[in-house]
C-alpha cells in the first residue's frame, strides 16, 4: 500500500492540481455571445497576432539576439502559434508559450550582446504574452489568474536577478503590472457575465415553474367548480335508486337489493368526492363560516351572462350583448359553467387592461346546432397611454380559458387585432366527445404563460 503525503503536502498538491486545470470545456472564447462577429472575433484576432508576430519574433532572435535561423524560428513559432490554441485552451496556450519565453530568455544569453534589444523579454514576446494572460482572465478562475499573474512577475524578476547587468528592469515590470490589470479586467467581465447568464438561466426556471404553478392552480380551481356539477348527478342517481321501489310497482327483492346498491354506492362516492373538494379547496376559497367547508351557491351558467354584463358596464366599460331566445334547453353543465367563466375572465382582462374599450360579448349555437358559439371582441382601450386598472385577478386569464375548453373537448381561438383591441373565441360542443378532460402528459406541455396584458 502507498504510503499517503503529509497533509501540507497534501494540501499543496491538491492546490497546485486545482490551479492547473482548466475551467470548464473548451468552449470559445465570446462563444456564448449572441452577435456572430463577436463569436468570429477571438479566432479573427489570433490569426491577425499569429501572422504579425511569428516573422517578427523569428527575425528579431536571429538577427537582433543572434541566435541560428533554425532554433529563432522554432522558438518564435513556440511563442506565437499558442495564439490560436488560446481561443479554446488559453491556460494551454499561456504554458507553451511562457515555457517558449523562458526558453529563448535562457537561450540568448549564450551569445553575446549585439544591440540595446531589452531583455529577458523582447517586445514581440511582451505583446504576445499580454494577449495570452488576457485569454487566462477571460476563461479561468481567480486561484489560477493569480498563479499565472505571479509566474510571469517571479519569472522576470528571478532573470533579472541571475542577469543584472543584461536585463532591462522596465520591461518585465511593465509585463507584469500591464499583464495583471488585463487579466483583472477580464476576470472581472467574465465574473460579470458569468452572473448575468445565471441570472437568466434562473429567470427562465422560475417563469417554467410559474407557468407551471399556473396551470395546475387554475386545473385545481376548474375541479372545485366542477365537483357541484357532478355532485347534482351523483344525488340524483342516489335520489331514483332509493325511490325506485317506491316509484315501480311490482318489483322482485332482487331488483331491490341491486337499486338499493346503487344508491349505497352512489352515496360513498358522493361522499368521496367531498373529501377530495377539501383536499382540493385552498384557504381562500372556504365558505363563509371560515371552517374550509363547500360553497353553498349554485354554479353560474349562461342564463346568467346578462347579469354579468349588466354589472360590467354598471363598472364604465361599454358592453354589447348578444344571446340566442330562448336558450339551449339540453346545455350540458360543464359547458353551461365553462362558457360563463370564458365570458367573466374575458371582460376582467378588457376592466383590468383595456379600460373604457368598446366591448362586444355574443353566445350563440352553431348552424349545425352541435356547439354554443362564445365571442368577446374588445376594441383599444379608450386611453392608450392610461395604466392598467388592476394586475390581479381571481383566474389566470387565457390559461384558464384554455384548461376550460380543454375540459369538454372544444376549441379556443385568442389574439390580438389589427389596429389595437383583441379577439376570445371559444367553441364548445353540446354532446361530450370521447378523451375530453384534462389530458395525463406532463404538465410541461405548456411551456409558457401567455399574459393578459396582451389584451390591452
Amino acid at each position: 500500500m502507498p504510503q499517503s503525503l503529509p497533509v501540507p503536502l497534501a494540501r499543496a498538491r491538491a492546490f497546485v492540481i486545482d490551479v492547473c486545470t482548466p475551467a470548464g470545456p473548451p468552449v470559445p472564447l465570446c462563444g456564448r455571445s449572441r452577435r456572430r462577429w463577436v463569436r468570429k472575433l477571438p479566432y479573427v484576432l489570433a490569426w491577425l497576432f499569429t501572422a504579425l508576430l511569428l516573422p517578427l519574433t523569428g527575425n528579431a532572435l536571429a538577427q537582433e539576439y543572434g541566435l541560428g535561423f533554425g532554433l529563432a524560428l522554432s522558438l518564435g513559432v513556440a511563442q506565437t502559434v499558442p495564439l490560436l490554441v488560446a481561443v479554446r485552451r488559453p491556460l494551454l496556450a499561456w504554458a507553451i508559450a511562457f515555457a517558449a519565453d523562458l526558453a529563448a530568455a535562457v537561450a540568448v544569453l549564450s551569445e553575446p550582446v549585439k544591440g540595446d534589444w531589452p531583455w529577458p523579454w523582447p517586445p514581440m514576446t511582451v505583446i504576445g504574452m499580454l494577449l495570452l494572460m488576457l485569454a487566462v482572465g477571460m476563461r479561468e478562475r481567480r486561484p489560477t489568474i493569480v498563479a499565472v499573474w505571479l509566474a510571469t512577475g517571479v519569472a522576470g524578476a528571478v532573470l533579472r536577478g541571475l542577469v543584472p547587468e543584461r536585463s532591462s528592469s522596465g520591461v518585465w515590470i511593465t509585463a507584469f503590472v500591464v499583464g495583471g490589470m488585463l487579466m483583472l479586467l477580464a476576470g472581472a467581465l467574465r465574473e460579470r457575465g458569468d452572473a448575468r447568464r445565471a441570472l437568466a438561466e434562473q429567470e427562465t426556471i422560475s417563469e417554467a415553474e410559474r407557468a407551471r404553478r399556473t396551470l395546475l392552480e387554475e386545473r385545481t380551481r376548474i375541479a372545485r367548480e366542477l365537483h357541484d356539477v357532478v355532485a347534482h348527478h351523483m344525488s340524483v342517481i342516489t335520489v331514483q335508486a332509493d325511490s325506485a321501489p317506491y316509484r315501480i310497482e311490482g318489483l322482485p327483492e332482487q331488483a331491490r337489493e341491486e337499486f338499493g346498491a346503487i344508491a349505497a354506492t352512489a352515496r360513498e362516492s358522493l361522499t368521496e368526492m367531498r373529501r377530495l373538494l377539501g383536499v382540493l379547496r385552498s384557504e381562500d376559497a372556504s365558505g363563509g363560516d371560515g371552517g374550509g367547508g363547500p360553497e353553498r351557491a349554485p354554479q353560474p351558467g349562461v342564463a346568467r351572462i346578462p347579469q354579468l354584463v349588466e354589472a360590467t358596464v354598471r363598472s364604465g366599460l361599454p358592453v354589447e350583448l348578444a344571446m340566442p331566445e330562448p336558450l339551449p334547453d339540453t346545455l350540458p353543465q360543464t359547458v353551461d359553467l365553462s362558457a360563463y367563466r370564458i365570458v367573466q375572465e374575458a371582460l376582467a382582462n378588457v376592466v383590468r387592461h383595456a379600460p373604457g374599450a368598446k366591448t362586444r360579448v355574443s353566445v350563440s349555437v352553431d348552424e349545425a346546432g352541435t356547439g354554443l358559439m362564445v365571442l368577446v371582441v374588445n376594441t383599444a382601450a379608450a386611453d392608450r397611454d392610461a395604466p392598467p386598472v388592476e394586475t390581479g385577478g381571481t383566474g389566470h386569464g387565457l390559461v384558464g380559458m384554455r384548461e376550460r375548453v380543454r375540459l369538454v373537448g372544444g376549441t379556443l381561438d385568442t389574439g390580438p387585432l389589427d389596429g389595437g383591441g383583441f379577439r376570445v373565441a371559444a367553441r364548445l360542443p353540446l354532446a361530450a366527445e370521447p378523451g375530453t378532460g384534462f389530458p395525463t402528459e406532463a404538465l410541461t406541455a405548456t411551456t409558457g404563460t401567455e399574459e393578459d396584458s396582451r389584451t390591452a
